[in-house]
């Protein structure tokens, strides 16, 4: 398959391991990325985990404002096969049209649950236990296209964003692996979605990091999976900002709201029992034990 000529489209750590199958097994003539973007507190100029990858292997890589009006660039490489995988922008029809074994996108969800932009997440804050991979022709929608493989995994009580995504990862890259010769043979398969089990996983914003305590523990806690270890859920005691890396949930009778503070623990009422930190991160400062920040916080108590 070295003689196929593949594009490769993603960002994120998420679409490494897929696109090192691609390196392995095909010609990638080009990757597409993000710009460089900010990062940290010092807002230092980084390229993407795609775009340092790419270049290690000599890989010539663009990373366009507006593909919708920079696609002519991309078209000169002649793709055999556009590969996606979080790349974060809509790609136009033009694109996903012009490659002879056509534009194939790997989702992190079962589709057609979850389509859009942050399906890992909303299958942890919505408290699933599966989730998956598919892998799919790319259409002018978002997540409609036909799919050529599914590939399930089990999601664990003690899964975060971190841990799920992971898993995640590794199986894209083994299910991209799996269907590569189909999909370059023109024998892959296609199912089409049904639209009426479709739902969809709007990106996350800054203000769903805030906690809302009127709701049930194990809710709360999936939400807190959810976003840990980033960007973390966030809420307030005695007015100081905290925002939580790990919680448990206890069942029982509590006051909603009611902070349950001691020495040794450090909690907040729900309708259903009481929803206490493990780890948090005080604004400004590492990631510490419960047990640590209240050593330093008598006043609370």
């Amino acid at each position: 398959m070295k003689d196929v000529r593949v594009v490769f489209m993603g960002t994120p750590e998420f679409s490494l391991k897929p696109l090192e199958v691609l390196i392995e097994k095909t010609n990638v003539v080009l990757v597409v990325t993000k710009p460089d973007a900010l990062v940290g507190r010092k807002k230092e100029l980084t390229p993407s985990p795609v775009k340092v990858l790419a270049e290690s292997h000599g890989i010539p890589v663009v990373t366009p404002k507006s593909i919708k009006k920079e696609y002519e660039s991309i078209l000169e490489y002649k793709p055999d096969l556009i590969v996606t995988c979080a790349y974060g922008k809509i790609i136009p029809k033009v694109l996903i049209d012009y490659p002879k074994w056509g534009c194939v996108n790997i989702h992190a969800s079962i589709l057609p649950k979850y389509r859009g932009a942050a399906p890992i997440q909303w299958a942890l804050i919505n408290g699933e236990k599966e989730t998956g991979i598919t892998l799919m022709y790319m259409d002018e929608f978002m997540d409609t296209g036909d799919i050529i493989d599914i590939e399930k995994c089990s999601i664990e009580e003690d899964d975060d964003i971190e841990t799920l995504h992971n898993k995640l990862s590794k199986i894209g890259a083994f299910i991209l692996d799996k269907n590569l010769s189909n999909l370059v043979s023109g024998k892959a398969s296609r199912t089409k979605q049904r639209d009426e089990d479709a739902t969809y996983a709007k990106m996350i914003d800054r203000e769903m990091e805030e906690l809302d305590f009127n709701d049930y523990g194990k809710n709360i806690i999936n939400k807190i999976r959810a976003f840990s270890p980033w960007p973390l859920t966030k809420t307030k005691i005695k007015e100081e900002e905290i925002k939580i890396v790990k919680a448990h949930f206890v069942e029982g009778i509590s006051v909603v709201n009611k902070i349950y503070i001691d020495k040794n623990s450090l909690g907040i009422g729900v309708i259903d029992g009481i929803v206490y930190f493990d780890i948090i991160k005080p604004i400004g400062k590492s990631n510490m034990p419960v047990k640590s920040y209240l050593n330093g916080k008598k006043n609370l108590f």
